[in-house]
This record gives C-alpha cells, structure tokens and sequence, in this order.
C-alpha cells in the first residue's frame, strides 16, 4: 500500500521535472536572443523620455555587462512566458476534463498579451511618475544628481517587471477557476483582502505621494474586479456544462 501511495508522487515530480526543463529550455534560448535584441532594445530607450534628457555613466567596468543582462533577462521573460504557461496547462492537464482542458488552454496565448500591456502601463505611467519624483526629492535637498547606467535601468525594470505580472491576475483567476480552485463568489469574500494586497503593492511600487498611489492603485483594482466578472463568466459556463452532462447522463441511465 505504501508503494502503490508513492507510485502517483513520484510520477507526479517526475511530470513537474519535465515541464521545468522545458522552461528552463526556453529561459536560455530567450536569453539568448536577449542577448542579441539587447542592443537595439537600449538605443531605443535611451532614445526615449527621460533617458534622452540626462546623462548616464558608468561607476563600475561590469556595469555595461549588467545592463546587457538585465535587457537579456527581460526578453527573455517576454520569449519564454508563452512556454511557462504552456507548461503550466500540460501539467494540471491529467486532472482536468477534456472540456476544460480545451477551454483552459485558449488562455496560454493572452500571458503574452497581458503582459505586454502592464510592460506599457509600466514604463509610459508608472516608470515617469516614479522617476520625476525622485528627482524632485534630489532637487530639493539641492542635491547634485549623476546618473548610473547600471542604478538607472535597474531602478526602471524592478517597476516594470513586478507591474506586468500583475497584469497576468485576470489570467491567473480564469484558469484558477476553470480547473475549479477558487469560484466568483469566494472571491468576492476576498474582496477586503485583495484590496489591501493592492494598495500595499501599489504604494510600495511607487514613490510616497497620494496621486502615484492613486494613479497605480486604481489599475490593480480593476485588473481584480476583471478577475472576478470573467471568473463569474468562466463558472457560469461550467455550471452550464455540469447540467447538461446530468441531464445526458440521467437520460443515458433511464434508457438503461
């Protein structure tokens, strides 16, 4: 008996070790088309508001080294999300009926997609917003300001990447519910909690004035509040399928 137990573990942490080398697999392929992307990627965001109004320096000879890695990095996130959650959806697949594996994997392409609209949200809202206020702070303590490369980019993408996975929320919400882990009504319960969770995050994310956090912290309720409608969507039309499964199967055993 006990075998038989460990049997379905390990077949289980044997499934989980091959979707992460696959990740893996294309975390360094998109590395290294990072690599090559990295270059045209930085010439157009130094070309860019505000990195074209200042002066960027080196402090350290491994800062152009960093900087390339931190682009790489990036799009390799970007090339590898759509396989990360192609991933996700071959593993839970076993447990889910045919229907839902169906209609949990049309979710795989909108990662991307999701994505790359909190990268824009991030870089042309919050980014600015965050980055004039530090520079007023600097300007009023009448403070000389010299800008790293390294501190710059670093600085932008530590908004930019916690920014756009939140954006995959909605996402992350339709494919909880369609393999039945959460329902719209428990999360309308969590409704006060998530709440919280988002305005500490949007505060956290932005610098210390009342409009930034309003201006971040109004976004992330929404993205919540979509979660919850397309949730709603999403079980509605499981409970839609669960009745017509009972009335075949009830029809099936009178006929028997």
């Amino acid at each position: 008996m006990r075998e038989e137990g460990l049997m379905p573990i390990l077949e289980h942490l044997g499934e989980l070790r091959k979707r992460l080398v696959f990740v893996l697999i294309a975390l360094a392929l998109g590395i290294v088309v990072g690599l090559i992307l990295a270059q045209p990627a930085y010439n157009f965001l130094m070309s860019q508001k505000p990195a074209n109004t200042i002066s960027l320096h080196t402090f350290s000879l491994w800062d152009g080294i960093g900087m390339y890695m931190k682009f790489a990095f990036v799009i390799s996130l970007i090339v590898a999300l759509p396989v990360i959650a192609y991933q996700l959806w071959a593993f839970v697949k076993p447990a889910l009926r045919e229907n839902e594996q169906r209609s949990t994997l049309k979710y795989v392409p909108f990662a991307l997609i999701m994505f790359l609209i909190g990268l824009a949200f991030s870089y042309f809202v919050v980014f600015p917003l965050a980055f004039h206020f530090t520079r007023s702070v600097s300007q009023h303590l009448n403070l000389e300001e010299t800008f790293g490369i390294a501190q710059y980019f670093q600085f932008m993408f530590n908004l930019l990447i916690p920014i756009s996975l939140l954006f995959e929320l909605p996402l992350v919400i339709m494919f909880l519910t369609a393999i039945r882990l959460v329902n719209p009504k428990r999360l309308r319960k969590m409704r006060r909690l998530a709440y919280f969770i988002m305005i500490f995050i949007g505060v956290l994310i932005t610098p210390p004035d009342f409009i930034s956090d309003v201006l971040v912290a109004i976004p992330l309720l929404l993205l919540y509040e979509v979660s919850v409608f397309l949730s709603g969507t999403v079980h509605r039309k499981q409970l839609a399928a669960d009745e017509k499964w009972e009335a075949e199967y009830g029809e099936s055993l009178n006929k028997a």
